[in-house]
């Protein structure tokens, strides 16, 4: 039964052990630990706050890099819608140049022909010409050989030219 109810001498001493040993821990190691304990406490705060912070950072940049890809992507439409309208344009342009470019060419090659067909027209009438010529020749020096014709000749030209 020793065991269950202690002596008053044991107790008294082990209290006052507890005591001293309550009044130790509280001068010397309470203060430290409590000081460590709320620096770890305020440490800990900090760190969530600051994790806090850079969550908000982070949501921000994201929010930030997705204005700019939407920026980017509205910029590149605009470049490619330019590009391609000025592609169109180029092409339209040198559709109309060679177009331009043909008639002239038409036009240029018109004027050589018709060109050379009055040339041509011209020389086969002076060919012509000289040949009706020739031929005439030939025919008043055969129809003119004898005199009896040449003057049957000049009686007829002397009567038309008195006639008109």
């Amino acid at each position: 039964m020793d065991l269950i109810l202690p002596d008053f001498g044991l107790l008294f001493w082990t209290a006052l052990v507890f005591i001293c040993l309550l009044f130790v821990l509280t001068k010397f190691i309470w203060k430290p630990i409590l000081s460590a304990v709320n620096a770890r406490e305020q440490k800990i705060a900090e760190s969530l706050d600051l994790a806090e912070k850079t969550k908000e950072e982070m949501k921000a940049l994201q929010a930030a890099n997705e204005n700019l890809l939407k920026e980017a992507r509205a910029e590149r439409d605009a470049i490619v819608k330019d590009a391609k309208e000025t592609a169109t344009k180029m092409v339209e342009e040198a559709k109309q140049a060679a177009k331009t470019e043909a008639d002239k060419l038409m036009a240029s090659a018109r004027q050589a022909i018709e060109t050379e067909k009055g040339a041509a027209i011209a020389e086969l009438k002076t060919q012509v010409a000289a040949f009706s010529l020739e031929i005439a020749e030939k025919v008043v020096r055969g129809e003119l050989s004898s005199d009896d014709k040449q003057k049957a000749l000049a009686e007829k030209l002397a009567g038309d030219i008195n006639l008109n």
